[in-house]
């Protein structure tokens, strides 16, 4: 009887040794962090354009982000006990001489440009005359490995190269052509209001060693003017996905039946050009497209975005898109949706 009250006592305490290391692990923060899927949620809500025509019929147009935080041991242990869950190196999120609020406030901008460009492709596609004009380029993130560490940040626009100016990423890359890795560049940089300059030196391109760069994702500034109102309010949603997204619902306001009664559920950051281009956290955002029930998916072509959506689909009608007017042919092809 003994022998048997104290097994019982010894599983006891292993168990609750058990539980409180999981509880332990929960609450220690790892240096990983975890993207989470989240369901696809409506545009419409989201955008008010001067002069919309009122929703008309079934569909809608849907954008999809996804959850992303820091991980807690646990969930860096044992990644798959959260459904859909991808861990990343913190370094990859936050990088070496930036810091969460930066990147945050990064992240904000990239989507507040997206959601003027997503408009100035909409207007321009609907007839309108839209002013919009290349002035720099945009930090987004600095790769670790960059001599930029600790002197650009996200946010900042660079207005020159060696006192050549560069509205645009094509105009920056031009100048650095100029160089081989390891050389020396003078930047012009734009911050907050103030200008600032950086002597930085170049790193080789990993793609190519020949090729000189400074080491971050650059993203287009431009000075848009609309000729009419768009507003677009994504809440505390950041990043430049859902450009896509948006500029199909500006369209759908003002008119134009682009969903044709379909739940289109749209992700793909937007150029000026029209051009669709690459996200991240596909595997995550197709999971949240097929929690809404969505019955098409437009993903992009780049970054292999489109393939490997596929790989979730699980039935999901996945578009690959390059480009705005693409995503409309595509829209426009759709065979009739039966109610």
């Amino acid at each position: 009887m003994r022998t048997r009250v104290g097994a019982a006592q010894l599983a006891g305490a292993l168990v609750g040794l058990v539980v409180l290391a999981g509880i332990v692990l929960y609450l220690l923060p790892s240096n990983d962090y975890i993207l989470l899927p989240d369901v696809a949620h409506p545009v419409a809500p989201l955008v008010r354009v001067q002069g919309a025509h009122p929703a008309k019929g079934p569909g809608g147009i849907y954008f999809v982000d996804v959850f992303e935080r820091r991980a807690s041991m646990l969930e860096s242990l044992f990644p798959f006990i959260r459904s859909g869950a991808t861990l990343v190196p913190a370094g990859e999120i936050v990088p070496p001489g930036s810091d969460a609020q930066q990147v945050r406030r990064a992240d904000l901008r990239e989507m507040s440009l997206s959601q003027r460009i997503a408009a100035a492709v909409a207007l321009r596609r609907l007839g309108y005359k839209v002013k919009a004009a290349p002035d720099g380029v945009i930090v987004n993130i600095v790769e670790i490995g960059s001599h930029a560490i600790g002197k650009l940040q996200p946010t900042d626009v660079i207005v020159s190269a060696n006192g050549r100016a560069t509205p645009t990423i094509a105009s920056l890359e031009h100048v650095l052509a100029r160089f081989h890795p390891g050389a020396t560049v003078v930047l012009g940089v734009e911050r907050g209001g103030a200008k600032v300059s950086y002597r930085i030196r170049t790193i080789a391109d990993p793609l190519d060693p020949r090729r000189a760069i400074i080491g971050f994702s650059p993203d287009q500034a431009a000075n848009i003017e609309l000729p009419i109102r768009v507003q677009i309010d994504a809440g505390n949603v950041g990043g430049p996905s859902a450009g896509l997204a948006f500029t199909l619902q500006v369209m759908e306001a003002l008119g134009k039946n682009v969903d044709r009664g379909y739940r289109v559920a749209a992700t793909g950051t937007i150029a000026l050009d029209g051009s669709v281009g690459a996200i991240g956290g596909i595997e995550q955002k197709t999971i949240g497209v097929r929690r809404a029930h969505a019955d098409v998916f437009l993903v992009p072509v780049a970054g292999d975005n489109a393939a490997d959506a596929k790989r979730y689909a699980h039935g999901l009608r996945i578009i690959p898109v390059k480009s705005f007017p693409q995503a409309l042919h595509a829209l426009a092809t759709l065979p009739q949706k039966r109610q």
